[in-house]
Parts: C-alpha cells; sequence; structure tokens
C-alpha cells in the first residue's frame, strides 16, 4: 500500500482490523507494535506528528495537551524509561523515541478543565492517523508512574502526565520478543462487537 507521497505504508495481515464495516486502509493496518524498525525517526517527521495533534479540536479551542519527548542513547530517555512499569521497560527499549503525554488541567478562568484529558485523546489520535500514513507506530501506554515522571521533570500541580507513547517505524522481528511478548505479538487483534458499544435512541447498559 502507498500513502499520498508514494511511500509504502506497513500492512501487517496478522494485525489487519477484521472491520464490519469498510474503513480506511489506515485504520485497519494500525496496531500497536512492541517492535520497531532499528532506523531512526528524523527529527522533521517527528515533527510532523506533534503538528497533527497541533490541529486537533478541542473544547475552547484550549489546547491543553502537551508532550515531552526524548531520542534513545540519551539521557532523557532513560529519565522517561525509568517512569514507565515493569511491564512496559521489557520492550519500550525496542522504541527510537519515547514520549510523555500530559494536559493542562485548568481552564483560563482557573476552573478545572473537565474535558482536557479527552482533548488530549483526540490530539494523540491525530497523531496515529498522521503516523500511520508515514509507516510509522505509535504504542500508548497507560503504565506510566505519573508521580515520578513529576518529580523527576518538574511538571507544575496545573499539568498532569497522563500517558506514555513508544513511537518508531514499523518493522523487527517479534521473535526477538520475550515468549508472552511474542504470542500478543502475533495474536489477532479483538474489539467488543459494534452492538455492544453503541445504542440507539434509549441508553441500554446496566451495572
Amino acid at each position: 500500500m502507498l500513502d499520498q507521497t508514494g511511500s509504502s505504508v506497513m500492512t501487517n495481515e496478522v494485525k489487519k482490523a477484521d472491520t464490519v464495516y469498510p474503513l480506511l486502509d489506515l485504520l485497519v493496518h494500525r496496531y500497536s507494535p512492541r517492535i520497531f524498525a532499528e532506523q531512526k525517526v528524523d527529527e522533521s517527521d517527528l515533527l510532523t506528528l506533534f503538528e497533527a495533534a497541533r490541529w486537533a479540536p478541542s473544547s475552547s479551542n484550549l489546547q491543553p495537551w502537551r508532550f515531552l519527548y526524548a531520542y534513545r542513547n540519551s539521557d532523557h530517555y532513560d529519565k522517561i524509561f525509568s517512569c514507565l512499569s515493569e511491564f512496559n521497560r521489557k520492550w519500550v527499549g525496542n522504541a527510537p523515541v519515547v514520549v510523555l503525554a500530559a494536559y493542562h488541567k485548568k481552564r483560563k478562568d482557573g476552573v478545572d478543565n473537565f474535558h482536557a484529558l479527552h482533548d488530549l485523546g483526540l490530539a494523540v489520535s491525530m497523531m496515529t492517523v498522521q503516523a500511520q500514513s508515514m509507516n510509522i507506530a505509535l504504542h500508548q501506554m497507560a503504565g506510566v508512574d505519573w508521580k515520578k515522571a513529576h518529580e523527576i521533570f518538574n511538571v507544575p500541580d496545573d499539568y498532569h502526565v497522563a500517558t506514555a507513547i513508544a513511537i518508531g517505524y514499523y518493522g523487527g522481528k517479534p521473535e526477538d520478543l520475550s515468549d508472552d511478548l511474542y504470542k500478543s505479538e502475533i495474536a489477532e487483534r479483538e474489539r467488543k462487537p459494534l452492538d455492544e458499544i453503541i445504542a440507539r435512541d434509549q441508553w441500554k447498559w446496566t451495572p
């Protein structure tokens, strides 16, 4: 498959989404790998991803998202790496770039911005689709010690580190992973059926 620039885009058939309705190829073939190609992510390509995030929609156009990134083989990469869960540290070292994704918790009037986390998710989603068009993979992680990240990077109280992201070009060998991660890497993707997550006209879900 080629993107709009004519560049080759990863089409992993094992991880291809088994969709009920037809979707864009970028969405069908997107997945979150734990292995990456050795190729360095150029700074210009990385900034292109953040540019996509910059143009995401947000409540009152507050744009609460913030991204702190570092390249592998640097002290700053190691600092972010140290904030990750033990499980994530088993594979994240394969990624050329790691990112801490945060949001500003307040609105301009000082009131809590209850939509900030949603808006950060929108920004990362835009970033993810842009990355897929460039054969770049994003693996997002909830397993991050945000308190440690705040302490290491002197993050003010008005901000909250929510997640971490591993970034790299698609590639690498699944067999280089540990047995448990290898099984996860080659497993087919699964999602809840559509009728379990949507309802028409009336709320249908019970506790």
